[in-house]
């Protein structure tokens, strides 16, 4: 794990918090032998001034030189002196910004403090925890202004020295949760080699893991000489400290998962699913014209593009009924209708194109269950039998109290019939040579790819039915592998 470093100006601008072993002053920072380490060190810069050239400025820059992650960077320094900069990076607060205001009456101006990305305003927490992510500062101030809307008018780091007493605190309650490490001394743990983080969102209703498989995860781990940790989006800036970041949390390329895996690929981590995966996997548009490129065996498929009724006398013509319709970026089975007629198809039309100006349209091939393929690096870990709920067509239903699933069966891969693993495995090729879930529909001894998913479901007591513990010691042996070749520069 990473050890932290705080560095001030004086330690005696340190005197209102709890001592600690942590805090240097950058007259030590700046003399301290590096020698050389491979130690990860994470260092929180809070000296007086961060302006070009001063302690404060260098403190982040030497930081950098050294390989040391530092908040704030030195980009991030540059960014905040010139509103040029962070204007950029701010533009599309407008909706973050009308939902805190909600409850708000106008006003001229509104100063408001950030302190490692929370605030004692829940109405703020939002704007304060996208302003840390995009500037990193221990303490952020925020100018706020009303013209025709609320606008982000100045942003600026600000030293803790400046703080009352009760700002103190608030800054030290929110660096206690950033950092533990400085204040409390950790259990002592066998040695480590690497470090991976599993992003996951406790709240998920429908998490493509299981709080059973995220503990095997972490078994597994520690048994290879990896150090687990599960983290959340509120953990977006500790990302340098890991060798490795694993999503266990549903992705979309608008969301924090995306921003969290380019993240990781910037800072040379190992990242499962990378963000060129995700690009290419969440869009069944794109997946569908991989698919006809490469020959790929899938169902027929027709774009339909808003406002076009070309394009439906053409599907009607060669696809006939029933036919499904789907938005690209759905998951779970949501943003997908079968229709039956040409008036079934022009009332759901309208619905799904607000969500986007492309639909894809599927020859409608049922099944009694879909097949999914877990391949890793272009090998099948494992397959199971989805079956489709009973009296649907799906494998889920939702309704609007309750999500209902089909039963499942898990299988060993050689018992999967040639022509669907090696759809599956065609179909992965063209995308890359992470972690995917090929669904795969088996008709007439044929096998048609439906779709290529980045981030497959692994729970205990489904996908690991037949292989137990191993498949997850296969998943964390292959990231470790990883993360070796990444840290010999391979």
């Amino acid at each position: 794990m990473a050890r932290t470093v705080l560095v001030v100006d004086d330690l005696a601008d340190w005197s209102p918090y709890y001592p600690s072993e942590h805090v240097v002053t950058f007259e030590t920072y700046l003399a301290t032998d590096q020698g050389g380490s491979d130690e990860r060190v994470r260092v929180i810069n809070l000296c007086g001034s961060y302006r070009y050239l001063s302690d404060g400025y260098y403190c982040s820059l030497l930081a950098e030189a050294r390989g040391h992650h530092v908040i704030p960077s030195v980009k991030v320094l540059n960014d905040l002196g010139r509103k040029a900069l962070y204007r950029l990076q701010i533009e599309d607060l407008s909706q973050t910004l009308a939902k805190a205001f909600k409850s708000k009456s106008k006003q001229e101006e509104i100063k408001l403090l950030s302190y490692f990305g929370t605030t004692p305003d829940p109405d703020f927490q939002d704007l304060a925890r996208l302003l840390f992510e995009r500037f990193s500062c221990p303490v952020l101030e925020v100018t706020l202004n009303y013209r025709d809307r609320w606008e982000i008018n100045a942003l600026r780091a600000v030293s803790h020295r400046s703080l009352d007493d009760a700002q103190q605190t608030l800054f030290a309650e929110a660096l206690d949760r950033f950092s533990k490490k400085v204040w409390r001394k950790g259990r002592v743990r066998k040695a480590t080699r690497y470090d991976l983080a599993i992003l996951v969102n406790p709240d998920e209703e429908l998490p493509p893991s299981n709080r059973g498989a995220l503990k095997k995860f972490i078994n597994a781990g520690r048994q290879l000489g990896i150090d687990v940790e599960l983290i959340t989006q509120q953990h977006y800036v500790r990302l340098p400290e890991f060798d490795g970041l694993f999503i266990r949390e549903t992705t979309a390329i608008d969301h924090h998962t995306y921003r969290f895996a380019k993240k990781a690929e910037t800072e040379g981590l190992v990242v499962i699913d990378d963000p060129t995966s995700m690009l290419r996997c969440t869009n069944k548009v794109y997946l569908a014209d991989l698919f006809r490129t490469h020959r790929v065996p899938s169902p027929k498929t027709w774009l339909l593009h808003k406002g076009n009724a070309v394009h439906l006398d053409r599907l009607e013509a060669e696809a006939g009924y029933p036919v499904v319709i789907k938005i690209p970026d759905g998951s779970f089975s949501r943003g997908i209708v079968k229709v039956n007629n040409r008036q079934e198809l022009e009332q759901k039309l309208p619905e799904l194109f607000q969500k986007s100006a492309l639909l894809l349209a599927q020859e409608f091939l049922y099944t009694d269950f879909d097949w999914r393929i877990g391949i890793f690096n272009n090998k099948a870990l494992y397959a199971c039998r989805y079956y489709m709920v009973k009296n649907h067509w799906q494998i889920y239903r939702h309704g609007s109290n309750r999500t209902d699933t089909g039963n499942f069966e898990t299988l060993p891969t050689f018992e999967v019939p040639k022509a669907v693993l090696d759809a599956a495995l065609k179909a992965t090729q063209p995308i890359g040579n992470g972690f995917y879930g090929v669904d795969v529909k088996e008709k007439n001894g044929k096998g048609y790819v439906i779709e290529v998913n980045d981030n497959p479901s692994i729970d205990s007591g489904v996908e690991d039915k037949y292989l137990g513990d191993e498949l997850y010691r296969l998943i964390m042996g292959e990231l470790l592998r990883r993360m070796e070749n990444r840290s010999k520069g391979l």
